[in-house]
């Protein structure tokens, strides 16, 4: 089944690279055309247990029926299966080496403010103290930190490449 699925993504992605838009890298791309076949094949097979797998089944192996609604989704679904997708962990890292690469390109001074307060967490009279810094000269430093930051993360979304 998983051969299949990737067999119909390479199909899929053969057959649209010519509306590939570049709003997202190459990668997330086809991750995207991945997940969504196959969730679209795993909804159109549902879930079916051979009646074989059963009868081999001791008691502990069993999943009882009463955990899935009419639908055969889980009642109850595992911690974390809803929200950490691989999709969607992918673009989370994406996203992190952009904001990454984006600090690091900060003058030295900048970066520090903007680490130790959005970071560590300190206070403005902290950071005064520790970096020898005016409390207006501290919130210059940190504003167009962000302010570069929020640049590169805008550039990105409008399809700009990872850095």
């Amino acid at each position: 089944m998983a051969e299949e699925v990737v067999q119909e993504t390479w199909m899929a992605v053969l057959e649209g690279l010519d509306g590939f838009e570049e709003r997202a890298s190459f990668k997330t791309w086809l991750y995207r055309i991945l997940a969504n076949r196959a969730r679209s094949r795993a909804v159109r097979e549902g879930r079916s247990v051979p009646f074989s797998a059963l009868a081999d089944a001791g008691p502990e192996e069993r999943v009882d029926p009463e955990r899935f609604d009419a639908a055969g989704r889980w009642r109850d679904p595992p911690v974390g299966w809803t929200d950490q997708t691989p999709e969607r962990l992918a673009l989370e890292a994406e996203t992190r080496r952009v904001m990454e690469v984006a600090v690091a390109a900060l003058p030295a001074t900048q970066r520090a403010v903007l680490v130790l307060r959005d970071e560590e967490g300190l206070e403005t009279d902290e950071i005064c103290n520790l970096l020898g810094l005016t409390v207006t000269n501290q919130r210059v430093l940190l504003h167009r930190a962000r302010t570069r930051v929020r640049q590169a993360l805008e550039a990105y979304m409008r399809g700009g490449r990872p850095c």
